[in-house]
């Protein structure tokens, strides 16, 4: 049986600000801002947060984020009443400072004046929380989500800002310090979010904001020592930066204990194997175990159409080949993994109900628990951006850790339909020349993400006075701070216009490209 013991809690000796999760599509973010100025936080259900909870995990502030329930109605969530007896600072978002409201005394009503998007804000009076950031008497942009709204404060609270649809969009109860905002700091879309963020977590809570990398790599590398001890670690490499930060991290800790085993399924990206190889086995030296699976994996996927299953074909097939691999490395009792902290806020639901869902992760941890190892997951308590900080810190090449996000399966899901050997020789070509007039026009790290989807669809051409009848190819970026949301990248028309031709000329099988405008939502970023 797979179990996890002993998690590695390299934020144990720091001071943590706890959010409480309402189920908000955005509660991430106020994490990631929180964790961007130095303070370490955590998110957890709002149904599983109570007296004992609280005791030990002594939390120096508190916020109460926003969610898709109506106060008004039957059952909805609530804060627990604890945390206002803490003597810590609350602040709420949204559906937080509502719940605020209606648990100490105030009133929410259904509003006719919905707001929904940019809106603009009307600064009342100074608050700690605007210091430096707002003054009485100015106008700021905000985004708002939001139906129900305050209709009456409890004692103790002044309306510190307005709006045209929430009378109430600030509160505050300056002598219990308690806050509630009815806009949302935490998405860019509120310019000054980050600040005010900041402004609750060091002015108002007194949070020195001692989290950086460089003191979770000490305190992660002593907790890995302490949890292995000198047995032995298994690490599954997907060639991903995840992955590849968590075999250093832990090599770094316990040296040649650890053995990477990487499945190369011939589903990367142009060089990407060679390029793992290389790093391991030539500039790190950790032991490393190179199995070339691409036949095997193209077997399995041999006319399969459906995403789901090619995604539960590749997951699964991973897995054998991994430990079959696994199982030849003699008294091994750990397996490493770059869970990453999105992965453990995803896997539980806020109101402990099914999650839908849109597409399965592909990682290690899938594993059957007929593997009789440990987990070590080294990198459980960051986000994306921590990861690539960290891997700076361990000295991997900037251009290895800032490589745009790459899906578990690979071009897998870049091709729309079945997949075979031809189309991900065609896909692997013509991506390389894509990223590699991006990185020219300078404008790689400007993109959050920028691939080419192989689409199952074929059409006329004409090359050199002959018939053609090809693929068509589309070409995908996208900015974005969080891939939770994404706009396409706007490129000029002639840069557009020299990848076509150059994919063209460069890459058999292709006769047409066109570019994918879809923002996200309503689109994902990837295609399947």
């Amino acid at each position: 049986m797979t179990e996890t013991l002993h998690t590695i809690d390299a934020a144990a000796d720091h001071e943590r600000a706890l959010i409480i999760d309402f189920g908000s599509q955005v509660t991430q973010l106020i994490a990631r801002r929180l964790r961007e100025s130095g303070v370490y936080c955590e998110i957890h259900p709002f149904n599983r947060v109570d007296e004992a909870f609280l005791d030990g995990f002594a939390p120096k502030a508190v916020i109460l984020s926003g969610g898709p329930a109506s106060v008004k109605a039957a059952q909805s969530p609530r804060a627990p009443d604890a945390i206002f007896a803490l003597g810590v600072p609350v602040l709420g978002i949204c559906y937080g400072e509502q719940t605020i409201c209606a648990q100490l005394g105030g009133d929410v009503e259904r509003s006719d004046h919905r707001e929904f998007g940019r809106a603009t804000v009307d600064i009342q009076q100074f608050s700690p929380l605007f210091d430096g950031v707002w003054a009485p008497g100015e106008r700021h942009q905000v985004w708002m989500s939001h139906g129900d709204r305050v209709n009456a404060l409890p004692d103790g609270f002044e309306a510190i800002a307005t709006s045209d649809g929430a009378p109430f969009a600030a509160i505050a109860d300056e002598a219990r310090r308690i806050y509630g905002v009815q806009f949302h700091p935490e998405v860019v879309h509120t310019p000054d979010g980050a600040r005010l963020l900041a402004n609750f977590a060091h002015n108002i809570a007194g949070l020195s904001g001692d989290w950086t990398m460089a003191a979770f790599r000490e305190e992660a590398i002593a907790q890995i020592r302490a949890q292995v001890g000198d047995a032995k670690v298994i690490c599954g490499l997907s060639g991903g930066v995840d992955s590849s930060v968590a075999a250093v991290l832990i090599h770094e800790a316990i040296g040649d204990q650890l053995t990477c085993v990487f499945v190369d399924t011939g589903l990367m990206r142009a060089g990407e194997g060679e390029e793992v190889v290389r790093l391991f086995r030539d500039s790190y030296n950790i032991p490393l175990i190179h199995v070339q699976a691409e036949e095997l994996f193209l077997t399995k996927l041999a006319g399969v159409d459906d995403p789901e299953r090619k995604r539960k074909i590749i997951g699964a097939t991973f897995i054998d080949v991994f430990e079959e691999e696994a199982g030849k490395i003699e008294n091994a009792a750990y397996l490493a993994q770059g869970t990453l902290y999105p992965d453990v806020i995803e896997s539980v639901s806020f109101d402990g109900g099914p999650s839908v869902t849109i597409k399965s992760h592909h990682n290690v941890g899938g594993l059957p628990e007929r593997m009789n190892l440990k987990l070590v997951e080294p990198l459980r308590e960051l986000f994306k951006d921590e990861v690539r900080a960290l891997g700076r810190e361990l000295g991997l090449p900037d251009h290895f850790v800032g490589r745009h996000p790459f899906p578990g399966p690979g071009l897998a899901i870049r091709i729309p339909g079945a997949v075979d050997r031809e189309k991900a020789d065609i896909l692997r070509k013509a991506d390389a020349i894509y990223l590699d007039e991006i990185r020219k026009a300078g404008l790689y790290d400007a993109i959050w993400q920028a691939f080419a989807v192989l689409l199952p669809v074929r059409t006329v051409g004409v090359m050199g006075d002959e018939r053609t009848y090809d693929h068509v190819l589309a070409l995908r970026a996208v900015t974005s701070t969080d891939g939770m949301t994404a706009d396409y990248y706007p490129f000029p028309h002639e840069f557009l216009g020299a990848c076509a031709t150059r994919i063209i000329n460069e890459v058999r099988g292709v006769n047409r490209v066109v570019y994918d405008i879809t923002s996200k939502p309503p689109g994902t970023i990837e295609w399947e």
